[in-house]
């Protein structure tokens, strides 16, 4: 429900600043008797009918001139402008999130030195495993509207690069600025998945998703994947992995500028198989222009969460409207000082 408020609602008391610098720090005129110009001096007023005229002042006295009460009161409403100004009023109006029912997706991407590897072939060209990686995933997250999408990236840590979010190009944009060995050399392929799992099961069950993209060597953490799959299907996480490679023996990549033939970084598909089957998911290689589909009817047979209604309070603010009853107060004092016009002469010479 909107309502109104002050943000700064203690700065009110400023309002009582002026009665207590009336009240410790008064002002009186001067007595008499402590004016050494008038010490000694007499005054006597002589009047033939003095007890009459004495009656007549004391009938009629006079009041606060109107001009004096004016002048106090734009006093009074120009020091109140400004301190309801710095109270900062607002109208705050609710906005409630309108809520959404979607899957809790978690991206795991390999960004080892080992996606650097050329066993790729597009139009002719060789291309990166990261490359057909960014491909591959970007088309994936093009097509989950109204799902919540997370991206973890893995090389010898894990690093949670987004939280689940419903702002899918954001994570796409994150995803195409990895780069190979930007989280380290090695493959942490364990802590990955560990680390999915922890973003994961506070999320409700029956939608939790671990999409794993990799190569399937795991050469660095501290979690082995395989009892990291068993923990995964402890929480209800499903994994869906996606091999990224090939079964060549000999694979040439990019080191140090220059472009080597190694035979250590083939596709281990093995493990990436008994990762998916230990948490109720499946397996798929990049390659495979059917794999997504059979990811997207995989994941669209889970039941859907349904995300937070959250209420927000926007607040709007009104500053100035007292500010601007303080400055029309000034310039009021500002044309009639003490209580009379002022009036502009110009000197002619």
């Amino acid at each position: 429900m909107s309502r109104f408020e002050f943000y700064w609602p203690w700065m009110g008391l400023l309002l009582l600043l002026p009665l207590l610098v009336r009240y410790y720090w008064p002002f009186p005129p001067p007595k008499e008797e402590e004016r050494p110009e008038l010490k000694g001096r007499h005054t006597v007023l002589l009047h033939p009918a003095l007890v009459q005229l004495q009656q007549a002042f004391h009938a009629d006295r006079p009041g606060t001139p109107l001009a004096t009460r004016v002048y106090g009161l734009l006093l009074a409403l120009l020091w109140l402008g400004l301190v309801t100004a710095l109270m900062r009023p607002q109208w705050l109006e609710v906005h409630t999130q309108v809520k959404t029912e979607g899957y809790d997706l978690m991206l795991a991407v390999d960004a080892s030195h080992s996606m650097d590897a050329l066993d790729f072939t597009v139009r002719n060209r060789q291309v990166s495993r990261m490359q057909v990686l960014k491909g591959v995933m970007g088309r994936f997250i093009e097509q989950r509207k109204g799902d919540r999408v997370g991206l973890i990236i893995f090389g010898d840590q894990s690093y949670v690069l987004s939280p689940l979010t419903l702002d899918r190009q954001a994570v796409h944009k994150l995803l195409d600025g990895v780069v190979p060995s930007i989280a380290g050399q090695g493959t942490a392929m364990g802590d990955a998945i560990g680390l999915g799992v922890k973003k994961l099961r506070a999320r409700p069950e029956g939608s939790r998703v671990l999409i794993l993209i990799a190569d399937g060597e795991s050469t660095s953490g501290s979690i082995p994947p395989l009892q990291a799959a068993r923990i995964a299907a402890h929480e209800g996480v499903r994994i869906y992995a996606i091999g990224v490679g090939s079964n060549q023996e000999d694979v040439q990549i990019i080191e140090q500028g220059r472009l080597v033939t190694r035979n250590d970084l083939g596709l281990d598909e093995d493990i990436l198989r008994d990762i998916a089957q230990i948490s109720g998911g499946a397996y798929f290689r990049a390659t495979d222009t059917d794999a997504l589909e059979v990811v997207y009817q995989r994941i669209d047979e889970l039941e859907k969460s349904e995300a937070e209604a959250r209420s927000v309070l926007i607040p709007t603010p009104l500053y100035r409207w007292p500010l601007g009853l303080a400055l029309l107060c000034l310039l009021a004092l500002g044309l009639f000082p003490d209580g009379q016009r002022r009036v502009l002469r110009t000197v002619s010479q």
